[in-house]
C-alpha cells in the first residue's frame, strides 16, 4: 500500500480526490473529460490514489467504477483535527494561565 500523504501531494490527484467528493462515483473517462488529462495520466492518477487507498475501484462490466475510500479519507481528516485540536487546547491553557498569572500579581 502507498502513503496516502505522497498520493496527497500532486494537485491533480486533490483535485481528481474533490472531484469524487462531489460525484460519488466515476469512470476514468469522465474524469479525462473534466480535467483534459490524457487516459495514460488518468490511470496513472487513479492507481496511485488506488494504492493509497483513498479511492476505491468497482468493476461493471468493462467499466471500472472509482468513489473515494471515505474510511481513509476520515482517518487524514481526523489527523488533522487531533492535530489542531491539541495546538488550540494549548493555546486556551497559555492564555487562561497567563490571564490567571496577570491577576495574582495584582
Amino acid at each position: 500500500m502507498g502513503s496516502p500523504w505522497k498520493a496527497l501531494s500532486d494537485d491533480n490527484r486533490r483535485r481528481i480526490l474533490l472531484l469524487l467528493k462531489e460525484k460519488d462515483i466515476i469512470t476514468p473517462t469522465e474524469i479525462a473529460e473534466h480535467f483534459k488529462f490524457t487516459m495514460p495520466g488518468v490511470s496513472i492518477n487513479l492507481r496511485i490514489l488506488k494504492e493509497a487507498d483513498l479511492i476505491t475501484e468497482k468493476k461493471e462490466g468493462k467499466n471500472r467504477l472509482y468513489s473515494l475510500n471515505r474510511k481513509t479519507t476520515s482517518d487524514l481528516v481526523r489527523f488533522f483535527d487531533d492535530m489542531y485540536d491539541y495546538k488550540l487546547k494549548s493555546l486556551k491553557e497559555y492564555v487562561e494561565n497567563k490571564g490567571k498569572l496577570l491577576t495574582d500579581k495584582k
